[in-house]
């Protein structure tokens, strides 16, 4: 019910200011696990897919945006909490692991989870090399992987900026992405490898990016 509530006053209030062109979000499954797999332009796109589709979407977020004090922390809390978002403590061994256990959950539990592949934001708008999280998320769950290309939101929030600012966004939604031909090969690389090249192919499809075929932090492991 909180989530509802805070989505639809968040959610009213952005659309009216921003006004987002949505397309293909009728090939987001209603119901039942599904994960989204969007691009990373900004930081406000966490935020963009869970406002622009009916259904609630989880996105993982730095547990500091939950621990605030004061006003800008209690803002802070419910706008994070309005939107679904798990909190996540990075910086530890097991941060990885419990990041990955939050995401299984929710997809378990039939929620739709948010994971952008990148990782990071991209820092020159092109599309980078995917990390293999989002596919072993696919294997372990069964969930259908849905694409989504984000359009404009590094122009709608650049680098250093906290508030956005108006200019125009696109969202498209890809069909989803079925992997159960891969069911129990979760462990194995070049199967991870795989899914996950797939499922960027779609993104820049879906983006328009210029794709690099490398990972934004150099030495990065798949």
């Amino acid at each position: 019910m909180f989530y509802a509530l805070g989505k639809r006053v968040v959610g009213s209030v952005a659309r009216g200011i921003y006004r987002p062109a949505v397309i293909g979000a009728e090939k987001v499954p209603e119901t039942g696990p599904v994960i989204l797999a969007p691009n990373h332009l900004a930081v406000i796109d966490s935020f963009i897919v869970p406002l622009v589709l009916p259904r609630p979407v989880a996105f993982l977020a730095k547990a500091e945006y939950f621990q605030g004090t004061g006003l800008k922390g209690a803002l802070s809390r419910w706008l994070f909490t309005s939107l679904g978002t798990i909190p996540v403590e990075r910086g530890r061994g097991r941060a990885a692991m419990k990041s990955l256990e939050a995401a299984e959950q929710v997809l378990r539990d039939g929620g739709a989870f948010g994971i952008h592949p990148e990782g990071t934001r991209s820092p020159d708008g092109r599309l980078y090399r995917g990390r293999t999280g989002v596919a072993r998320l696919a294997l372990r769950t069964g969930a259908p992987v849905v694409p989504v290309g984000l359009v404009g939101t590094d122009k709608l929030q650049p680098r250093g900026t906290r508030i956005p600012r108006p200019h125009p966004v696109t969202v498209r939604f890809g069909d989803p992405l079925d992997f159960s031909r891969y069911a129990g090969m979760e462990k194995s690389l070049p199967v991870l490898r795989s899914i996950t090249d797939e499922i960027m192919y779609a993104i820049a499809e879906l983006s328009e990016q210029e794709y690099v075929d490398r990972y934004q932090t150099p030495g990065a492991a798949a």
